[in-house]
Parts: structure tokens; C-alpha cells; sequence
């Protein structure tokens, strides 16, 4: 009979849910396993493959380790808020919410199609006012330490999208994550979190996370720490004083010129009439590149000069200023002392605008008067530096600092990379900000019991580059909570990885009234047991939630300072090469396939494409050979109809007590037991896929010969092994079967019989004259003597022993025989 995937799927899924089999018992914290996969955007594509390839999966480790006797957590939730559905407000007139909750109905359905075994009690979604009312408490809490501020400042802004993106949504080419336009630089008043303030913590939290190490490097590598010292350099006949930031300030003596930010408050202060022009030209054309483009290596520099000095507080000296657009008034002070001797990007920019080299310090080997033809970026031994001459340049760091602060010219210094986060968002769906301006009293945060602000829902949307809050007279205006007066909210609204960055406390109790979450419950249950989600969140939504967990954590709301213990990427599920969207039209639809195989056959294909963790190009052309697999095993079990019910299962075999064909059977189905522990504990799905099939041959191939009590023994076995890889086969086969109980009311996993793993035979490698000539199979432990009559009477291996004289024999035990004949 074909496998009625269709009708044997849905009775089990109905069972599941009508049953509450995976509802979460909080109270049982003992074996707590908190398995989550990072929530979903619920856009206007439904799920694709590659979402498939990361729900399904995961949920078959879940799985797995709640057959081992784990209490598992596993919930999902919705992103709801964010830009796309607002776009799709704009050009089709449907509201956000309207589409939003649309898509998480439809998306839901998907979910349930796959067969996990979320605990959808704890569902939720972010444009829920019961779950956003806390994102705006988070804001006010943060707003209290003064951790959320507000100034202005340049930022990234999509005239496409007519909204402020992060530096982490900037792709590297310059454009937009979203929607590919270029973006340009704005000078606008936003809202920031200090994540600066956690720059250390957030280093050292890494080397205590079980995460891969490509995402703690690039985390980082994005905290990017440097240290070395700040300097101060008078500016000639102005009380105006340059703060230059350097990393090698045993370099000072060999500065040649200051460079400033564009932007710096500094530049129009101390250009020169004569150079304003072209000055304003330049700080022009700078707006419209983005950081990363200023500070790409393959950019030609450039740059002018202001027309003022700068005093080099080593030497006396002045230096001309310029101003040029790979300087960052986010990073360091936004001004650089420039080294061209021993800095390559400052060589280039000297080159190009003929300015003086010098060098300060010697390259071991070269002589001081060598030319220098490129930066020397490296130690040597401080020269033309005055009473640091000779000095090695490592201590010379520390020398020339501790002159600085004795002078007053400067100080030792720790920078980081790291920027503080930018929220504000000038669109409507997202967090309102819960902030009243009052021109009177200045910003006020709303009062903690008139949380939350709600989004009105009659609003205009128009791509007008302000936020559509702005437009809306009731939610705008309000009376200020100090003094009564009229004022005006705050019309921006948050960036929606605020929504994400602590959205897995929540999960433990969505329904809570009394507070963000239920701490009662989260401090057993948090953190995060195993995290599953794309590598494209490393320097995002990962660092975000270890900064809120760690700020958490200082108000005494969790008790661990990480949110996630493990982490794990998933692979990308490519389309003729590219991944997977809705703008290439080369997204792969599930359904269809479902459809006519189901949906354990769909999940054990894409597990059995190739290791998780790497992913793969779609191809449907071997899912009938799953389909096969599937077939074999129902069919296995309706030729055994009844056995469970008719024969008790037998915890182990005697080996010796058992015939041929058991014997075999018996050591491939423990071998196949280890095997599939190993591998689905570490995501290996394709592997214990692949030892289930070969453990399904052997069964097929050999069942009939067995007695009902050891088949009883090996069918059991096998439905556990399959369950987490194909849970609606695997119960509806026990049910045929008779099991007693379903498999995930009662969970249970098998150990191994450690009897059965030892092999009885071993192959040797047989050498002549160290050349291998062929492999016999030995029992184990053979003598020599018994291997090398074997090899004697092996065809492969006489022939080149013919004529031959034996002067020596090496023998390793259950490896190797080496016949060492005489030339």
C-alpha cells in the first residue's frame, strides 16, 4: 500500500495539538532545554525552502533531545513590525497591520505543515501593543541610566526608503539592504543606545559562549579595540585645540599634517577665507558617500587643506590642516595626526599632494638615510624623535604616553570601532518612542503608567522622508506629564531589532501583565539552551540582544549575563546560485512538494542535501529516493502489523545466543543507535539519515529470518531513531506497529548495547616491501602467524611473493602486515 502521507500527516498534527503533547511544563526545570530558531518577519512571501531548511531541522534536534529525556521549550513567534510591510502600505493601500496579520495566519498554517512541535502557548508578536508597551519600557529604563540619548549626528539615510538605516544595514557596496538604493549621508537628530558603555563586556562575554568562532570574530572585530593615546594639538594663533585619536604615538616626531572629518564642528571655525569655497564644496560632495565608502582601501584619497596650523606637541612644529573624507567624525575624535612615513593610507595621501615624509622609525636592517618608498608599518627603533631616539618602539608607546600626561598634551587611551545604536526610525510601523517634547520643560519620557503609547491606525502613508506620525494631529498632541502645557510626542518610532533583542524572555510568558516577562520562570529557564539562525545577524541582532541581556543583567532581571549558551548557523539554500527572493523570482515554494510527497519526506530531503551548517543549490531531482526510504519503512511496518502489542520488547541480546542473521542485524542497529546520537547532537542530519536508510536495508533484507522477540527489539529501536527525522511516520508506524503509547507522550531514547559496537573481525592492511597489495579480514586479535598464512593463500597477495625470499615480517595487531622480501 502507498504511504498515505496526506491523511496519516494531519491525524497526527491534529493528535499533537488537541493533546497538548508539547506544551512546555515550566514548573519541571530540572533537564530545561530552551531550543529556539530566530523568529520570522512575516513579509508578504510566505515560507520558503530556506526557511524550511532552518525550522525543520531544528526541530528535529528538539526532537531528538526531548526523546532523551530533555523538558524542551520550543516556541515561535513573529517580527511583525518593519519596513516592508509599510512599503507595501504605500503602493497598495492595505494597512501594515492588516497585511501583517494576513501573513502570520497564513505563515502559521505553513508551520503547522512542517510538524514541529512549538509550544504555540507561547506565542507572540511584536506589533502586539501587550508585547511593544515593554519595548518602550526598555527605552525608559534605558533613558534613566543614560543609555538613551539624543543629539545630532550624520547618519545613513535611503532616499528609497526615506528612512535612517544603521551602519549594519548598509551593504558594502553602499546601497541599502532593503532595497538597493544608494545611500547618502544626513545630518539629523536621532535616538541613540549607548551599546559604547558594554564595548568591553561585550568582548569578554565571547570568550565564554559556546558560538562559532567566524561570528565571535566578526563581532570583534566590529567592537574593533584599540588602544594607544589621545593627543592634544594647539591650533596656531586660535584657542581652538585638534584631539587626535592614534594607536602609535611613538610615531608622533613623523607627523607631516592633520586630517579632519568633513563634518567635524571644527572645519568652519578654522577655515581660512580663502579656502571656504572649496572647503564647502568638499563637505558637500563627502554627504553623499557613505562610511564605507570613505574608508574602503581600493578609494583614491582625497581631500583639501583649511588654510589653518596645527602645533605638534613633540616638536613645535606646525603642520597644515586639511580635511578629508576617510577621517570619521564617528570614530576616534574625527581628526587624524598623520604619518605618512609609517602609515600606508597617510603615504598615499602624502604622495598624491606632495607633502614631506619622514621617518621616525628604522626598519631593522635599513639605514636612516634609506628613502623610504612605502609606509614601514612595523617595530624598529625610534630616530628623529628627539630624547626617544634608540628607543624600540613598543616601549617608546609607553614612553611618549607617559610624556604626554607629564606635558598635559595628552593621555592614554582605549577606543573602540563600536558605535552607539541608532533606533530612530522615521516610519509608522514600529515602537513609538515614549518621549514628549515640551518646549518648556524639554523632552519629558512618558509616565510608565501611560504606557503604552499605541500606533493610531487611521494614518496616511507617504514616502515624504518624515515620519507619517508627524502627519497625525491626536497622536502628536499631548500635554506635557511635568507641567501640563501643550507639547508634541516624539513622531519617530524604533528600529525593530529593539523588538528582537530580548523577544526570548517573552516567550516564557507572552500573557504577563505584571512586567516585561515572568521572572519567576526566566530565571530558570534563561538563557537560550541552543540558538539556531543566519550568519547575516552577527554584528546585528546577536550583539544587540548581548547588549540588552548584559543590561538585563545590571538591573537584576536575568541571572546569566549571555542570552544565547549555543549558537548555530544554518546554511544557506541557494537558487541557481543565488539566494533565495522574492525580487530575483527564484524563490522555491514548499508546497507543491509537500503536496504530492509530504511533509517528512520534504524535511528528510533538505536534511539529507548536505551538512547543515553549509547549506546547498535547490534540486528536487533525488526527493524520490526519500520518497523510496519512507515507503520502505511503512511498508516494513504493515507486514509486522500488531508485533509490539503480541511481544514485549527485550532490552538486550546475548550475541552468542542469537542466530546469524539477528547477529548482524543486531550489531548494525546498535552500531546505527551510536552513530545517529552522535550525529543529530551535532547536526550531522545527513549522516544519520544516511545510516537510517543503510539500517532499513539491512532490515529489509534480513527481518524475515529473525524471531518475533528480536524483531520486537529492532523495530522498536528503529521507530525512536526515525521519530525525530520523520515524526509523523514514525508515530503512525508505531501505531500499525502496536506500540503502547504514542512516541512523544512517551518520550524514550535507547542506549547503545556497547557488546554489539565491538567488532569481531578487522581488516589488515598486507604490504610488500612497504607497498600495499591488497586487505584481508581477520578475525580479532589474530596471531601472525595466522595472518601471514592467509596473506600466503590470498591470490592478490602470492603472486608477489612468487620466488621471493621473506627477510623480514613487521606485524601491528589489528592493523598491519609488512613482508620485507630481499631484492
Amino acid at each position: 500500500m502507498k504511504y498515505p502521507f496526506e491523511e496519516i500527516e494531519l491525524k497526527w498534527q491534529k493528535y499533537w495539538e488537541e493533546n497538548q503533547v508539547y506544551k512546555t511544563d515550566f514548573k519541571n526545570d530540572l533537564r530545561k532545554l530552551f531550543s529556539l530558531v530566530m523568529f520570522i518577519y512575516p513579509s508578504g512571501a510566505k515560507l520558503h525552502c530556506g526557511h524550511w531548511y532552518n525550522y525543520g531541522p531544528a526541530d528535529s534536534w528538539s526532537r531528538f533531545r526531548k526523546l532523551r529525556g530533555d523538558n524542551v521549550f520550543e516556541p515561535f513567534g513573529f517580527d511583525a513590525f518593519g519596513l516592508p510591510a509599510e512599503n507595501f502600505a504605500i503602493k497598495s493601500g492595505v494597512h501594515p497591520y492588516d497585511s501583517t496579520m494576513k501573513n502570520i495566519e497564513d505563515i502559521k498554517g505553513q508551520l503547522k505543515r512542517i510538524g514541529t512541535m512549538y509550544d504555540w502557548s507561547g506565542e507572540l508578536m511584536t506589533c502586539s501593543p501587550e508585547y511593544y508597551k515593554w519595548n518602550q519600557w526598555l527605552f525608559l529604563k534605558l533613558y534613566e541610566k543614560g543609555l538613551a540619548y539624543r543629539k545630532n549626528a550624520p547618519v545613513n539615510w535611503c532616499e528609497s526608503c526615506n528612512t535612517v538605516l544603521a551602519n549594519e544595514q548598509v551593504l558594502a557596496d553602499g546601497t541599502c539592504e532593503r532595497c538597493s538604493s544608494i545611500v547618502i549621508q544626513k545630518n539629523l537628530t536621532q535616538w541613540f543606545f549607548k551599546i559604547t558603555e558594554y564595548a568591553e563586556r561585550l568582548l569578554d562575554g565571547l570568550d565564554r559562549i559556546n558560538w562559532p568562532e567566524e561570528t565571535k570574530t566578526k563581532q570583534r572585530n566590529w567592537i574593533g579595540k584599540s588602544t594607544g593615546a589621545e593627543i592634544i594639538f594647539k591650533v596656531e594663533n586660535s584657542d581652538s585645540e585638534i584631539k587626535v585619536f592614534t594607536t602609535r604615538p611613538d610615531t608622533l616626531f613623523g607627523v607631516t599634517y592633520i586630517v579632519m572629518a568633513p563634518e567635524h564642528p571644527l572645519v568652519d571655525k578654522l577655515t581660512t577665507a580663502e579656502c571656504s569655497q572649496k572647503v564647502k564644496e568638499y563637505v558637500q560632495n563627502s554627504a553623499y558617500l557613505t562610511e564605507i565608502e570613505r574608508t574602503s582601501q581600493t578609494k583614491e584619497k582625497s581631500g583639501v587643506e583649511i588654510g589653518a596650523f596645527a602645533i605638534n606637541p613633540a616638536t613645535g612644529e606646525k603642520v597644515p590642516v586639511w580635511i578629508a573624507d576617510y577621517a570619521l567624525l564617528s570614530y576616534g575624535t574625527g581628526c587624524v595626526m598623520a604619518v605618512p612615513g609609517h602609515d600606508e593610507r597617510d603615504f598615499e595621501f602624502a604622495q598624491k599632494y606632495k607633502m614631506e615624509v619622514k621617518k621616525v622609525i628604522l626598519q631593522p636592517g635599513t639605514g636612516e638615510s634609506d628613502v623610504l618608498t612605502e609606509a614601514y608599518t612595523g617595530e624598529g627603533t625610534m630616530i628623529n624623535s628627539g630624547k626617544f631616539n634608540g628607543i624600540r618602539s613598543t616601549q617608546g608607546i609607553l614612553e611618549v604616553i607617559k610624556f604626554l600626561e607629564e606635558s598635559g598634551f595628552g593621555k592614554g587611551k582605549t577606543n573602540y570601532k563600536l558605535r552607539d545604536w541608532l533606533i530612530s526610525r522615521q516610519r509608522y510601523w514600529g515602537t513609538p518612542i515614549p518621549i514628549i517634547h515640551c518646549e518648556k520643560c524639554g523632552e519629558q519620557p512618558v509616565p510608565i503608567e501611560q504606557l503604552p503609547v499605541e500606533l493610531p491606525y487611521d494614518i496616511q502613508f507617504k514616502p515624504t522622508g518624515e515620519s507619517p506620525l508627524r502627519s497625525h494631529p491626536e497622536f502628536m498632541n499631548v500635554k506635557c506629564p511635568k507641567c501640563g502645557g501643550n507639547a508634541k510626542r516624539d513622531p519617530d518610532t524604533m528600529d525593530t531589532f529593539v523588538d528582537s533583542s530580548w523577544y526570548y524572555f517573552r516567550y516564557c510568558s507572552p500573557k504577563y501583565a505584571a512586567g516585561m516577562f515572568d521572572e519567576e520562570i526566566t530565571d530558570k529557564w534563561v538563557p537560550v539552551d541552543m540558538y539556531i539562525g543566519g550568519r547575516e545577524h552577527s554584528t546585528m541582532h546577536l550583539l544587540y540582544s548581548r547588549f540588552i541581556h548584559k543590561f538585563m543583567f545590571d538591573l537584576g532581571m536575568a541571572k546569566t549575563d549571555e542570552p544565547f549558551k549555543r549558537l548555530v548557523h544554518q546554511g544557506t539554500i541557494t537558487n541557481m546560485g543565488a539566494k533565495m527572493s522574492k525580487s530575483k523570482g527564484n524563490i522555491v515554494i514548499p508546497e507543491p512538494f509537500i503536496d504530492k510527497y509530504g511533509s517528512d519526506v520534504f524535511r528528510l530531503y533538505l536534511m539529507f542535501m548536505g551538512p547543515y551548517e553549509m547549506g546547498g543549490d535547490w534540486s528536487d531531482k533525488g526527493i524520490t529516493g526519500t520518497e523510496r526510504f519512507v515507503q520502505r519503512i511503512y511498508d516494513l511496518a504493515e507486514a509486522n502489523a500488531g508485533l509490539l502489542k503480541n511481544y514485549p520488547d527485550t532490552e538486550r541480546f546475548d550475541i552468542s545466543h542469537i542466530n546469524p542473521e539477528e547477529k548482524g542485524l543486531y550489531t548494525k542497529l546498535h552500531k546505527t543507535i551510536e552513530k545517529i546520537e552522535y550525529d543529530i547532537e551535532n547536526l550531522k542530519f545527513n549522516t544519520a539519515i544516511a545510516a537510517m536508510m543503510e539500517l532499513t536495508s539491512e532490515m529489509v533484507k534480513h527481518i524475515s529470518g529473525c524471531s518475533n522477540e528480536f524483531k520486537a527489539h529492532i523495530f522498536e529501536r528503529m521507530l525512536i531513531l526515525i521519530a525525530p527525522l520523520a515524526p509523523h511516520l514514525a508515530e503512525e508506524c508505531g501505531e500499525i506497529l502496536g506500540r503502547k503509547g504514542t512516541i512523544y507522550e512517551n518520550p524514550v531514547w535507547y542506549e547503545a548495547d556497547k557488546n554489539a559496537l565491538i567488532d569481531e573481525t578487522v581488516n589488515y592492511a598486507i604490504q610488500i616491501s612497504g607497498k600495499l597489495r591488497g586487505t584481508i579480514l581477520m578475525p580479532i586479535e589474530s596471531t601472525q602467524e595466522e595472518v601471514y598464512e592467509a596473506a600466503k593463500s590470498d591470490p592478490r597477495i602470492s603472486k608477489f611473493l612468487e620466488e621471493k625470499e621473506i627477510i623480514k615480517q613487521i606485524f601491528v595487531k589489528n592493523k598491519i602486515l609488512n613482508l620485507v622480501v630481499k631484492p
